[in-house]
């Protein structure tokens, strides 16, 4: 079977994941590596080959006709989607899996409604607001001339409507007061120029729930955000400095836990929260749910994550292990999710 791993990236070539930095002022939790993000693609098709598939690289940097002649030329099976954005914007990930879906083609992870979906965090809410399944209470800010009586109660959390991984979030944006959320509010529609997100700061335990499979899909080991190491100046957030940078003392003093240490029935409630969450926005091969678990032990989904990281040091594939699937089985089996339903499809 032939699988092409699809990735769009313009600078990748030339530009090092990490830049050397001096001194970092704190004692590292994780190894700094300076390594170029296409090693990482790279070790997903090496992966690949050694599970026997005829797997190879292609980046399409922002241009639809390298990938229509690699599709003429190589004719691959299956995509192994790993596009995230298109001309720098993330909402336009979910125009590619469209382009994938009228050409008939098996691809992994997310289809197009679901990636929309996830990446608009106020329509994500209402889904779950209409299932009952719990989230901060939150208002929608569309415009800067909006008065900021919100009927919300601080802490507050101010986040960009329309991104993922963490985009716009950093310790400014829990705020306590009027003039903080304004300003954090004018930040957000300055530098990202998008509706605003302000919800109510649940002040607790960050759990990350795993779920992967297709048809049948199972709940991984749940892991959780350890922010007992971080400084007091920081909030305990994971924010785009704790997800992306490994000169940042939050990367390193968020520690992952998994298995999370939870109570059973703590644990047997987030699983199910999870698992309605993955169908209700119609997830598949792999998703993660965020959730935090409140003072009262009371659990509020935060964002559904689909087509989350896959490299082998990340959340995804950090449960995966701990539920006994290797780095190689667990891509394998994606790609034979995708070819499935493309074999079942052929069927009706």
């Amino acid at each position: 079977m032939k699988v092409a791993v699809v990735f769009n990236d313009t600078g990748i070539e030339s530009r090092k994941k990490n830049e050397k930095k001096g001194n970092l002022g704190f004692t590292p939790y994780f190894e700094i590596e300076e390594v170029n993000p296409l090693q990482e693609y790279e070790k997903i098709v090496n992966s690949l080959k050694k599970s026997g598939y005829d797997a190879y690289l292609l980046n399409i940097k922002d241009n639809l006709d390298l990938f229509f002649k690699d599709l003429d030329k190589n004719k691959p099976d299956v995509i192994f989607n790993l596009v995230e954005l298109f001309n720098d914007q993330p909402r336009l990930e979910m125009n590619f899996t469209g382009i994938l879906e009228l050409l008939n083609l098996a691809y992994t992870g997310a289809p197009p409604l679901t990636l929309g979906t996830c990446q608009n965090k106020i329509l994500t809410k209402r889904i779950l607001d209409s299932l009952k399944i719990k989230t901060p209470r939150y208002k929608i800010v569309k415009s800067l001339n909006e008065p900021l009586k919100l009927g919300l109660h601080y802490p507050l959390i101010v986040k960009p409507a329309y991104e993922d991984a963490s985009v716009g979030i950093d310790n400014d944006s829990v705020v306590y007061n009027s003039e903080k959320l304004k300003k954090r509010i004018e930040f957000i529609f300055g530098y990202l120029n998008q509706p605003v997100l302000v919800e109510e700061f649940i002040n607790g335990r960050e759990l990350n729930v795993a779920i992967f499979g297709d048809k049948d899909p199972v709940v991984l080991p749940i892991s959780e955000i350890d922010f007992s190491e971080l400084p007091e100046n920081l909030h305990p957030i994971v924010s785009f400095h704790a997800k992306w940078d490994p000169y940042h003392i939050s990367y390193h003093k968020t520690i992952p836990i998994c298995p999370a240490p939870l109570e059973d029935n703590i644990r047997i409630e987030a699983e199910q929260i999870a698992l309605k969450c993955f169908k209700a926005v119609a997830c598949r091969d792999y998703a993660r749910v965020d959730m935090r678990l409140s003072k009262d032990n009371k659990l509020y989904v935060l964002e559904i994550n689909p087509n989350p990281d896959l490299q082998e040091d990340a959340g995804f594939m950090r449960s995966a292990a701990h539920a006994g699937y290797s780095y190689d089985t667990v891509l394998k089996m994606i790609v034979d999710f995708a070819y499935q339903r493309k074999l079942n499809a052929m069927k009706k």
